[in-house]
C-alpha cells in the first residue's frame, strides 16, 4: 500500500525551548535510524523527549541542530504535508460532523488527490483495519477501539513510508487496548514496507510491537535493541528498571573465584563478564526468574509483603536491607508476612551491571 520512501534518520537532532538561563532541552543530540518496514518503539517516562521526537519526524518541531531524513530526503525544513507521512494520535482527532469514509478521505483530499482515486482507496483503508462495514457512520455512533482504527485508516490512505504513532493506545481500557495491540502486530504484517514509530510509555506495547526498542530519559536516547535484548540483557539499571521489571541489587566482585559477587551476607555466582575484580556493579534479576526455596544462589529474608494478581503472587523478601521480587504461580498457602523464606535464582538468569555503563547514550 506504501507508496512513499520509507526509513527515518535522526542525524544529531537537538529540540530547545526559551533561551538564556529558561532555556529547556527537549531533545539532545538524538542519533537513531529507524530502517524501511521497521517498528521502532520510543519508551521512556514523561519528559523524556519521546514525543519530541515524533513531532520534529512530523514537522511540529523545528530542531535547534541536526537534520531529519525520511528515506534518502532531508525533510528538517520541509512543511507536514509535504513529508509523506500518516499520524495518529491518543485522541484520534476524528471530525465529528463527517462519516467515516469522509474522515478517511480528508488526508487524499488536503493532498490534491485525484477524485477517481479516491472512493477505492477509503475502501481498502476500511478494510485493511476491519471497519470496511461503518462507512457511512458518524464517530459517535463508534466505540473507543473502532474510531481508533478509522483515524489509522485515515494515516494509511495516504500512502504513507512513515507511521507515527503517538500513544495510540492510552485513552482505551485494557480489554480494547489488548485487541488493538492483536491489529496493530497485524497491520504490520500486511504492511511490511511502511516504517513505524511507536511513542509509549507502557512497556507491554512496546515488548509486544516492536522490532527495536529506543529507551528515552532526560531528553538523551539511553538504550536500543531488541524487545529480547533489552529484556534479557540490559546496558544500564534505567533500562532494566523501564523495560520490565527488575531486582537491583548492590553487589562486590570477587577477588577470588572468577564468576562470583557478595550481596550482603551471601556469595553468589553469576556471569561477571568483563568487570574488574573489586568492583561495585548492580545485579539484575528479573522477578519471574525468582523462586521459593533453596537453590543455586540463595537469599534468606522476612517476607514484607505478598501480592495476589490472579494466576500469580508477588512476594516481596527484606533481604539484608534491600527489598527482593519474586513473581510465583499462584500459591495455595502463600507465606505469612514477617515469616522467614529462601529466595534462589540461577546464575545464568542473571545480568551485571557495571558501574559507571553510560546512562546517556
Amino acid at each position: 500500500m506504501a507508496e512513499r520512501s520509507s526509513g527515518i534518520r535522526f542525524d544529531r537532532v537537538s529540540v530547545a525551548y526559551g533561551g538564556g538561563g529558561a532555556r529547556t532541552v527537549a531533545l539532545d543530540s538524538l542519533d537513531l535510524t529507524v530502517e524501511p518496514g521497521e517498528v521502532m518503539a520510543l519508551l521512556g517516562p514523561s519528559g523524556s523527549g519521546k514525543t519530541t521526537a515524533l513531532r520534529a519526524v512530523a514537522g511540529f518541531v523545528r530542531p535547534t541542530s541536526g537534520r531529519v531524513l525520511i528515506g534518502e530526503r532531508d525533510v528538517t525544513d520541509l512543511p507536514p504535508h509535504k513529508r509523506g507521512i500518516g499520524m495518529v494520535v491518543q485522541q484520534y482527532a476524528l471530525f465529528p460532523h463527517m462519516r467515516v469514509e469522509d474522515n478517511v478521505a480528508f488526508g487524499m483530499k488536503a493532498q490534491k488527490v485525484p477524485k477517481g482515486e479516491i472512493p477505492g482507496r477509503v475502501a481498502e483503508a476500511l478494510e485493511l483495519t476491519g471497519m470496511a462495514a461503518y462507512a457511512k457512520r458518524y464517530p459517535r455512533e463508534l466505540s473507543g477501539g473502532q474510531q481508533q482504527r478509522v483515524a489509522i485508516a485515515r494515516a494509511l490512505a495516504i500512502r504513507p513510508g512513515v507511521l507515527l504513532l503517538d500513544e495510540p493506545l492510552s485513552a482505551l481500557d485494557a480489554q480494547l487496548r489488548s485487541g488493538m495491540l492483536a491489529e496493530l502486530a497485524r497491520l504490520h504484517r500486511e504492511l511490511p514496507d511502511v516504517s513505524i514509530l511507536y511513542v509509549t510509555h507502557d512497556q507491554v506495547e512496546a515488548l509486544t510491537l516492536a522490532d527495536r526498542i529506543t529507551v528515552m530519559d532526560r531528553a538523551r536516547l539511553q538504550d536500543v535493541g531488541t524487545p529480547q535484548d533489552l529484556y534479557r540483557r540490559p546496558r544500564t539499571e534505567f533500562t532494566a528498571s523501564f523495560v520490565g521489571n527488575a531486582n537491583l541489587l548492590p553487589v562486590t566482585v570477587g577477588s577470588g573465584e572468577k564468576g562470583t559477587v557478595s550481596f550482603g551476607q551471601a556469595e553468589l555466582k553469576v556471569p561477571t563478564q568483563d568487570v574488574a575484580a573489586g568492583a561495585t556493579a548492580t545485579l539484575c534479576v528479573r522477578p519471574h526468574l525468582v523462586g521459593l526455596g533453596d537453590g543455586p544462589n540463595s537469599l534468606t529474608g522476612e517476607v514484607a509483603e505478598v501480592q495476589w494478581r490472579g494466576s500469580t503472587h508477588r512476594l516481596f523478601v527484606d533481604v539484608d536491607g534491600h527489598r527482593v521480587k519474586a513473581d510465583l504461580r499462584e500459591l495455595r498457602e502463600p507465606p505469612a508476612l514477617g515469616e522467614r523464606v529462601t529466595v534462589h535464582f540461577a546464575p545464568e538468569d542473571a545480568v551485571l551491571l557495571a558501574a559507571g555503563v553510560a546512562e546517556d547514550g
